[in-house]
């Protein structure tokens, strides 16, 4: 099975850590974050990388050069002027074998343990075009509980909220190429009329979960890969 990263981002707000790097290659826990995202492909079946890269794309290349060394086959699909991540989604999607009709992409500053399979059983089984990922969303504060009289009950220290967020981990259909822009963003221009047509679907997810953006996702993410 194939997997397109989307690993172009620049993390400026990690500073000085992406002064000489991009984004998906600081390191976590001792080893680039795309390190630990392709090793929980592979556990979950993928065979075959694109990285959708952008700024300093070559400290990607010169990693993993062919894949080999670390058990996958790895494909590139460099921006020559910025796409957007929904464009480039549409410019990697081109690359994948005609025989291929499916595939897992992933932002590339995500870290999480969850298995692939059920989500990826739950997108044949619906036939969808699209199946995301969704993950609770954990609220920055403590939560006060306060009942009818206005008595504090008590507190929950970054509680889940009833609400469900876009993990960035999706199985995509081939098909669903036609309908992503040249250049913009999938989740703005593509998700709305996916949805609107019925040909989405959300699979939540309670495993750990942590998008890689401040220094503090750096501790979560490694608290998760030392688990």
């Amino acid at each position: 099975m194939w997997s397109l990263i989307i690993a172009g981002g620049k993390g400026e707000r990690l500073l000085p850590l992406t002064a000489n790097t991009c984004k998906p290659m600081v390191p976590i826990a001792g080893k680039p974050l795309l390190h630990h995202q392709t090793s929980w492909l592979i556990r979950n079946g993928i065979t075959d990388v694109i990285f959708l890269s952008g700024y300093m794309a070559e400290k990607i290349e010169d990693y993993f050069g062919d894949g080999a060394d670390f058990g996958f086959n790895a494909h590139y699909s460099p921006e020559d002027s910025p796409l957007g991540r929904g464009g480039a989604v549409k410019q990697g999607m081109k690359r994948l074998p005609e025989s291929v009709g499916e595939a897992i992409v992933i932002n590339g500053d995500i870290i999480t343990p969850q298995n692939l399979q059920p989500i990826i059983a739950l997108h044949r089984e619906t036939e969808a075009t699209a199946t995301l990922m969704l993950t609770p969303y954990i609220s920055e504060f403590g939560i006060v509980d306060i009942d009818e009289s206005d008595s504090v009950t008590g507190f929950i220290e970054k509680g889940q909220l009833p609400f469900w967020i876009n993990a960035g981990i999706y199985v995509f259909q081939r098909e669903i190429q036609r309908l992503l822009p040249d250049i913009g963003d999938h989740e703005t221009e593509t998700f709305p009329h996916l949805a609107s047509c019925h040909q989405m679907r959300g699979y939540r997810s309670s495993a750990p979960w942590v998008s890689v953006d401040s220094f503090k996702n750096i501790a979560q993410a490694e608290a998760i890969i030392n688990a």
